[in-house]
């Protein structure tokens, strides 16, 4: 009891979850007040996809690399892709009495979550750096898996090429892998002079802080902006068609609650197995599985016509209970790290 008394009164917690959330409400009272067109939610998450996470995702590398960080980032990558196969079989279950297109939709809806606009910001308001590169190292079997196993699914088609160019050559992805780069092989690099000696000359951070520094301030955008786009979401849809389809509520429970406990039992065993995880690399996997549905996984059920109806509905409810949940499981990680479970 102790242990949950203090992390619910860490102020560090507190102020986090009341940003996410006084900003959400504040997104989602300019949209109901007309202060937001119905087009600027698009236009945010434009803006936050295409810029200010492909700015995070690139500064959170600029730092030197230590054993425990690359371990821990081994780690969450193997993690990052077995997780997916898991949940492939894990959804069959959670559905077993769906059939057809509506179970097809559910399963892969529940796989894929937000975790790119919805979780890194969130990630990197609470963690910080370190924890958002373990957020966009664990990305990578998402997007992998996202753009194959979820088209096909849905589709009934094989890959063809447009999903190879969307799975790779985005902005985030690209940004992803260049500072991943840079951050693994910064010693193999050529060396110039830095602030506390020599550094590779591809850390930003140290030789070209002219340029890095307007980068950081476009990473810093991610959060705020990502935050007032989903509260003017919310705003601009119909919560009572939602709220009455019980398959959407009950998808939603597997979504944000029975998948995080996924990850963190899958986490229990890979440490049994002798896979290193931290507080930091633990809370950025289970923040990243509890998030709401994907755009692009509902993206797939309206394109194809996979119980569209149920997509929305479902994307709706789940971001709701997110923006409930994700607090919860913040202090629920914290109780955990306390206590020595992980």
């Amino acid at each position: 009891m102790d242990i949950f008394v203090k992390t619910l009164t860490d102020m560090k917690v507190i102020s986090a979850i009341s940003s996410t959330v006084f900003v959400i409400m504040l997104g989602f009272y300019c949209r109901k007040k007309g202060i937001f067109s119905e087009h600027v939610s698009k236009v945010l998450s434009k803006v936050v996809l295409s810029v200010a996470l492909p700015a995070l995702a690139f500064t959170a590398f600029m730092k030197p690399i230590d054993q425990e960080q690359l371990h821990q980032s081994m780690s969450v990558l193997v993690w990052g892709i077995l997780v997916y196969i898991v949940l492939i079989f894990a959804t069959k279950v959670f559905y077993a009495k769906y059939e057809g297109d509506r179970k097809r939709t559910l399963e892969v809806l529940t796989i894929f979550g937000s975790t790119t606009f919805f979780g890194i910001p969130i990630i990197s308001a609470i963690y910080g750096a370190e924890a958002v590169i373990y957020a966009n190292v664990f990305n990578i079997g998402y997007r992998i898996f996202l753009y194959s196993y979820g088209y096909i699914v849905m589709s009934g088609l094989k890959m063809n090429k447009g999903n190879f160019k969307t799975m790779f050559l985005n902005p985030i992805v690209l940004a992803t892998f260049i500072g991943l780069f840079i951050w693994l092989f910064q010693g193999s690099l050529p060396q110039v002079a830095g602030a506390e000696g020599p550094v590779a000359f591809l850390r930003l951070d140290e030789t070209a802080p002219w340029l890095f520094a307007p980068m950081e301030y476009l990473a810093k955008l991610s959060s705020p902006l990502a935050w007032l786009s989903i509260g003017a979401t919310l705003g601009n849809v119909k919560f009572s068609e939602a709220a009455s389809n019980k398959t959407a509520w009950y998808y939603s429970i597997m979504k944000v609650i029975a998948v995080p406990i996924v990850n963190i039992i899958g986490i229990m065993i890979m440490q049994i197995l002798g896979f290193k995880f931290n507080e930091l690399s633990l809370a950025a996997t289970v923040i990243m599985m509890a998030t709401p549905t994907a755009t692009v996984a509902a993206a797939y059920a309206i394109s194809f016509d996979r119980d569209a109806e149920l997509a929305s509905n479902s994307s709706l409810l789940s971001t709701i209970f997110s923006v409930v949940m994700i607090p919860l499981w913040i202090v629920i990680l914290g109780v955990i790290t306390q206590m020595g479970i992980i």
